[in-house]
């Protein structure tokens, strides 16, 4: 499964029936797990473990050093879940010392072409990044979330759960979950209600998630004033119970 012109590390440890395409290079300290494919010309290297049936396209660089004048070489990693797609030219970078020490990302994952996830992110599951997205060092992405193609986020911002963000977007604070988000720098649009009843929210969840934004962005209330309201509604109404939690954790501030 292995074609003879790659270059994989005899400490490396692959499962044995992962497929590693020619020109491909796969460093020392590598793990891959079953039914993984690994395409030509790919790079994956550092303390890199990848579970199972994850697909890396050709010139995807996986697991390689932190783009950050403060690296000095530590052992740091990337860690990455099941049935995740890394297209063409995707690069994803390992930790560093300055945080946790690892790039996290979950399962079900789409990451296009020429996407950027920087040192020390924590990604969750079933994320889009559509073509040249970026994420900045240190940035956290919710489940569901999708980032429209050459859209960035600044780093150290999170972004909460079925959030989405168009395309050139530049974010640059926190965004809510369920929070449709755009421009430069981002603002907030409306909620991804489209994209909440693709995942099963009902009707009236979708209505209460709607109230809350408008309590939140369209009722002149300040920001303690409102999370008081929405506290108070999530004790009825559990889907807000993340929009709640994810406003009172926020250290970068929200976007407005």
């Amino acid at each position: 499964m292995i074609d003879p012109r790659a270059v994989v590390s005899p400490r490396a440890r692959l499962a044995e029936d992962v497929s590693v395409g020619p020109f491909t290079v796969i460093g020392d300290e590598v793990e891959i797990g079953p039914r993984t494919r690994i395409g030509p010309h790919a790079v994956i290297q550092g303390h890199t473990r990848l579970g199972a049936d994850n697909v890396v396209f050709q010139f995807a660089s996986l697991g390689d050093a932190p783009q950050d004048l403060k690296y000095r070489g530590e052992p740091t990693r990337l860690e990455v879940g099941d049935r995740n797609v890394f297209r063409e030219c995707c690069t994803v970078n390992r930790g560093t010392t300055h945080d946790e020490g690892v790039t996290r990302i979950g399962s079900d994952n789409l990451f296009m072409a020429y996407t950027h996830v920087a040192h020390d992110c924590q990604l969750g599951n079933r994320i889009v990044m559509a073509n040249a997205a970026t994420l900045g060092g240190h940035v956290k992405l919710g489940d569901w979330v999708i980032m429209g193609g050459l859209s960035a986020v600044h780093q150290f911002t999170q972004v909460g759960a079925h959030a989405f963000i168009a395309n050139n977007c530049a974010v640059t604070r926190d965004v809510p979950p369920y929070v449709m988000a755009v421009g430069q720098p981002a603002v907030p649009h409306s909620i991804n209600s489209k994209g909440l009843e693709r995942r099963g929210f009902d009707a009236a969840q979708i209505r209460n998630i709607r109230e809350a934004y408008r309590v939140l962005y369209r009722s002149d209330l300040l920001l303690a004033d409102a999370t008081r309201e929405l506290q108070k509604r999530a004790e009825a109404q559990p889907e807000l119970r993340a929009f709640v939690d994810f406003i009172v954790t926020s250290t970068r501030s929200l976007i407005r």
